[in-house]
C-alpha cells in the first residue's frame, strides 16, 4: 500500500516538473517570438543583427574598384542603422579579400557562409563562376560585382544591372554611329579569356552581324600588359575601330599606345575596363578623345538627385577616397539587397530561402542610381538599357555621360547563352 502510494506521489510529482518545465519552454518560445517579431531566421540573423559577406579585392588588379565598393556598403549601412535597422535589427557587413585569387575566394567563402544572410558583394567573374554550385546548395542570395551572361538563370544569384553581351550589343550600335561605320568594316576586339570576355565577345559578334562588320578578335590574359602586338595585329587588319573587355590598365595602354601608333580610332570598353586612375597617366589625353565606356550604371557626376546625393555623401564619409563607378555599383547593391530584407521581413521569413523569395518578386525596383529593374524572371538581365560614358577630367570620377541608358531593338533578338 505504501508503496503504491509512493508511486503515485511520485508521479505527481514527476507530472508537476513536467508541466513546469513545459510551461517554462513556452514562455521563453513567447519571450523569443517576441523579440524577433514572429520573423522566421536563418545563418547570420539574430534578434539584433543582420550579417552580410563581402568576397572582394583589396589587393588584386581590382583593389581600387573593390575598395569603393566596401566603403559604399558600408555608407549604406550606416546610413540605415541611424535610422534603426531593418526589422529591428542592425546590419553588419563580413569583409574578406580574396585579392582576385580564385582558391582564396572559395577558403574564404567557405569561412563565412555559415554567418551571412546573403553577399551583396562578390567581385570576379570567375570568381562566382567557381562558387555557383555551393551557392545553390546552400541557397544564399549572391549580388556579383560581375556581369557575365553565363550567371543567369541561377534563382540565388542576381546580376544587378545589364549583361556584358547586351552592353555590347547597345554599345556597337553607338560605336558604329561614333565610327560611321559601313558594311564590310572591321572592328577590332581585345578581351580578356574567360567569363567576361568571351561573353562580351558574343554580344559584340551578334550586334556585327547586324551592321555587317566583321569582328578580328584578339585575346588576352588579365595579366598582360605589353599590347604592342595587338595594336600592330589591329592597325595591319585596317579597324574602324575597336571594343576592349579588359581591365583598366590594358584599355588605357591600348589606347594611349594605340594612338602613338597612327592608330586613332573610337574605342568602346565594357565597365571594369575604365578606373579614374588612368586619367593621371600619359594616355589621359588619348583616353578624352578616343575612349567611350558602356555601362549599366550613369557616371557617379551625373546630374541626377539620387546620384549627387550619394556623391557627396560619400566624399562626406570618405574625404581621401575616390569617386569611381564602384561607388554607385556597389552603393546601389547594397540598396537593392536592403530593399529586399525589408521585404523578406514583411513576410516573415529572413531565412536565405525566405531572402531568396523576396528578391524573386522585385519587379519594378528603381533606386534612383539608374535605370528600373526587374528581378522576377531568373532567365534575363534585370535591365537591357545601357549608358554610355566619355572620360573627362573635369567630372567627378572622371566621366561624363555621353549617352543616357537606352537599348536597341536588337537587343531583345540575341539569344542569351544557356546556364547550366
Amino acid at each position: 500500500m505504501r508503496l503504491r502510494n509512493g508511486v503515485r506521489v511520485g508521479a505527481a510529482l514527476a507530472a508537476l516538473v513536467l508541466a513546469a518545465t513545459a510551461c517554462s519552454t513556452k514562455g521563453d518560445d513567447d519571450e523569443k517570438d517576441k523579440r524577433s517579431g514572429g520573423v522566421k531566421s536563418g545563418p547570420g540573423v539574430t534578434d539584433t543583427t543582420i550579417t552580410l559577406g563581402a568576397l572582394t579585392d583589396l589587393s588584386g588588379p581590382y583593389a581600387p574598384l573593390g575598395k569603393s565598393i566596401v566603403n559604399a556598403q558600408q555608407l549604406y549601412v550606416d546610413e540605415i542603422n541611424a535610422q534603426g535597422g531593418i526589422c529591428g535589427r542592425k546590419l553588419a557587413i563580413t569583409v574578406r579579400d580574396h585579392g582576385y585569387d580564385v582558391q582564396k575566394a572559395v577558403a574564404a567563402y567557405t569561412e563565412i557562409k555559415g554567418g551571412v544572410a546573403g553577399f551583396p558583394q562578390v567581385i570576379g567573374s570567375a570568381v562566382v563562376t567557381a562558387l555557383q554550385d555551393s551557392l545553390k546548395q546552400d541557397r544564399i542570395l549572391t549580388f556579383p560585382q560581375a556581369w557575365p551572361a553565363t550567371l543567369l538563370n541561377r534563382p540565388e544569384i542576381q546580376i544587378v544591372g545589364t549583361t556584358y553581351d547586351i552592353d555590347m550589343i547597345n554599345g556597337m550600335d553607338f560605336l558604329a554611329q561614333a565610327a560611321q561605320l559601313k558594311s564590310g568594316d572591321k572592328v577590332g576586339h581585345v578581351y580578356f579569356e574567360g567569363e567576361y570576355g568571351e561573353n562580351a565577345l558574343a554580344g559584340a559578334k551578334f550586334a556585327a552581324g547586324k551592321l555587317g562588320a566583321q569582328i578580328v578578335e584578339q585575346k588576352i590574359k588579365a595579366t598582360d600588359t605589353d599590347l604592342t602586338a595587338q595594336i600592330a595585329a589591329l592597325r595591319g587588319a585596317g579597324v574602324k575601330a575597336i571594343l576592349i573587355s579588359a581591365g583598366p590598365t590594358q584599355t588605357a595602354t591600348l589606347v594611349g599606345f594605340g594612338a602613338v601608333a597612327g592608330l586613332r580610332v573610337p574605342v568602346l570598353t565594357s565597365a571594369p575596363g575604365f578606373h579614374p586612375q588612368v586619367m593621371a597617366s600619359a594616355a589621359a589625353g588619348a583616353l578624352e578623345q578616343l575612349l567611350y565606356v558602356v555601362s549599366a550604371a550613369p557616371a557617379i557626376g551625373a546630374d541626377i538627385p539620387a546620384v549627387k546625393k550619394l556623391a557627396a555623401d560619400y566624399k562626406a564619409k570618405y574625404p581621401d577616397g575616390t569617386l569611381d563607378q564602384g561607388v554607385i555599383s556597389g552603393y546601389n547593391a547594397m540598396k537593392i539587397f536592403g530593399e529586399d530584407l525589408k521585404a523578406a521581413c514583411a513576410a516573415k521569413d529572413l531565412s536565405h530561402a525566405g531572402i531568396i523569395a523576396a528578391h524573386r518578386q522585385q519587379k519594378q525596383m528603381d533606386t534612383g542610381l539608374g535605370t528600373p529593374e526587374d528581378f522576377s524572371d531568373v532567365t534575363r538581365p534585370a535591365t537591357y538599357k545601357s549608358y554610355i560614358l566619355k572620360p573627362s577630367k573635369a567630372a567627378p570620377g572622371n566621366l561624363v555621360v555621353a549617352k543616357d541608358a537606352y537599348e536597341v531593338p536588337a537587343a531583345r533578338e540575341y539569344r542569351l547563352p544557356a546556364a547550366g
